[in-house]
């Protein structure tokens, strides 16, 4: 049995070696002790609290309740925190406001009623649900979005092919002008699904081994001529950087995306800085940046001193057509691109803004071992002339009937003849009683037991002599990253032109 002394020193310890903070106050509010957690959570010394209320720690709504919640619960014994615990809200010395979960208990001391109050900072909790809910948001939007522009892609498929088989068609200049302007319009919807299918994550990526310095100093040759002299662009570029797999058109076009709103932000002038460094995500910090993984990174910051973010505005920066800028003057896409082509790149974007003090966008890349630089190869040469198809037999597999038509119309006038099915399932019993079939140009997302890249697998193994053009309206990074194959097959991009289409066929029928 501990002695009353022993009982004290016991709880004294405990005291002050509690991880949350601890406040004991008196009947009236004003506090008597409180623990070093305490002291560091709120930002005052303890000798600052002592004989003051305890309203000092809440903001002002909150601390003009206080006392009547005290004196009502003295007087009815009504509980709304006490022996409960709640999420509230609490006030720091520097008047920031930050969440808590509090608990307070009361007991009778020496004959006079004590208050115990203890409390749980929230904000690194808060912080991560509210990460997750963006990036979980994000994604959602990504693959309503995604889908759109896919099923979008074969309409426009559908109307660039048929404008181009009709043009091919006549001679007269007047509908060959009407022609024309159709399809430059079009190609400016194509251009739409296109940014929409990098926010998506589905874009084409032609990824290259670079160093993130050099590929920066390329775009900022650009914005320094673009900018103007109102605006100060600063480097910190760290030296010795490791290389990098991406995309560096993408990357100057998010380069420029970020550059542009920081402008747009400091309407009178400031500074723009860019910095570079190596950094290591370990367990900690992918606790603060959900979605993280660890490893080694390479990250971009773009910093601008402009006008800064509200919380609404940083939480929906992201997200595709939400702009901040008045009516025309945005498509509300730039941000939703930067953020598509990172995410699809392996790496991630953090965004920090304050009101008033200006915005940062860090860009984190994984970092490449000298080891997977002999992974990364280049693309086969194209011939100067179309080789003769005519009389090649190709099997077209398509289940949207209208892009198959006209697929079959595209082949045709390129000379092959062809046969047609609307399904995997159906393509693979056809090849079986077809021995004449030189050619299998199949769509990858299809009903039926199979996908065309599964179809395209039995091809390669039971018709090795049969040539494979896959198709999709979405990129090969998509396709094919839940497949262990490291040959991936051949694939034209939705929508495409028949030049294109061309250029591909003759690569792949180069040796017969």
């Amino acid at each position: 049995m501990l002695t009353q002394s022993k009982d004290a020193a016991l709880l004294t310890a405990i005291f002050d070696a509690a991880v949350d903070a601890i406040i004991i106050s008196d009947r009236d509010g004003n506090a008597t002790r409180a623990n070093e957690a305490a002291c560091k959570l709120f930002g005052y010394a303890e000798s600052e609290m002592i004989g003051r209320n305890v309203s000092m720690l809440m903001p002002e709504g909150l601390a003009r309740r206080h006392d009547s919640f005290i004196n009502n619960h003295i007087e009815t014994g009504e509980k709304r925190i006490i022996d409960i615990g709640r999420d509230v809200e609490g006030q720091r010395k520097d008047g920031s406001v930050f969440p808590l979960h509090l608990s307070v208990g009361r007991a009778t001391v020496d004959g006079e009623l004590v208050f115990i109050g203890i409390m749980h900072d929230l904000s690194a909790r808060r912080a991560t649900e509210e990460a997750l809910s963006r990036s979980q948001r994000l994604d959602a939007i990504g693959q309503m979005t995604g889908g759109i522009a896919h099923d979008f892609n074969n309409l426009l498929t559908v109307v660039i092919g048929n404008l181009e088989l009709l043009e091919m068609r006549i001679d007269d200049d007047k509908p060959r002008t009407l022609i024309q302007d159709a399809l430059e319009a079009a190609e400016l919807g194509a251009d739409l699904t296109s940014r929409l299918m990098v926010f998506a994550r589905n874009s084409m990526l032609n990824p290259e081994t670079c160093n993130l310095n050099d590929a920066c100093e390329k775009s900022l040759s650009i914005l320094k001529r673009t900018l103007g002299a109102k605006y100060a662009i600063k480097t910190k570029f760290h030296e010795d950087l490791p290389m990098v797999l991406i995309d560096p058109t993408q990357l100057q076009t998010s380069i420029m995306n970020l550059a542009l709103n920081a402008r747009d932000a400091m309407k009178d002038g400031g500074k723009l800085v860019f910095e570079t460094e190596k950094v290591v995500i370990d367990d900690s910090y992918v606790a603060q940046e959900i979605d993280f993984d660890t490893g080694s990174y390479v990250r971009l910051t773009i910093s601008d001193s402009g006008e800064g973010m509200s919380r609404e505005t940083q939480r929906r920066a992201f997200e595709p057509f939400y702009s901040t800028k008045e009516n025309g003057k945005g498509t509300g896409l730039g941000l939703s691109m930067v953020y598509g082509f990172v995410r699809q790149s392996g790496g991630h974007v953090t965004l920090y803004s304050e009101l008033g003090h200006g915005t940062s966008f860090s860009l984190y890349f994984p970092a490449i071992d000298e080891a997977e630089l002999d992974a990364v190869t280049g693309t086969s040469k194209r011939g100067d002339e179309l080789p003769n198809f005519a009389g090649h037999l190709v099997l077209v597999v398509e289940d949207n009937a209208r892009v198959r038509k006209l697929s079959v119309e595209r082949l045709h006038d390129l000379g092959f003849k062809t046969i047609e099915a609307e399904t995997a399932d159906e393509a693979y019993a056809m090849l079986k009683t077809e021995p004449d079939v030189v050619g299998l140009f199949s769509d990858i997302v299809m009903p039926g037991t199979m996908s065309g890249y599964e179809l395209a697998n039995l091809v390669r193994v039971e018709f090795p002599k049969v040539k494979i053009l896959l198709t999709s309206g979405y990129s090969e990074d998509v396709v094919f990253q839940a497949h262990d194959d490291d040959s991936a097959f051949q694939m034209i991009r939705k929508p495409f032109r028949q030049a294109e289409l061309a250029h591909r066929l003759q690569a792949l029928f180069s040796d017969v």
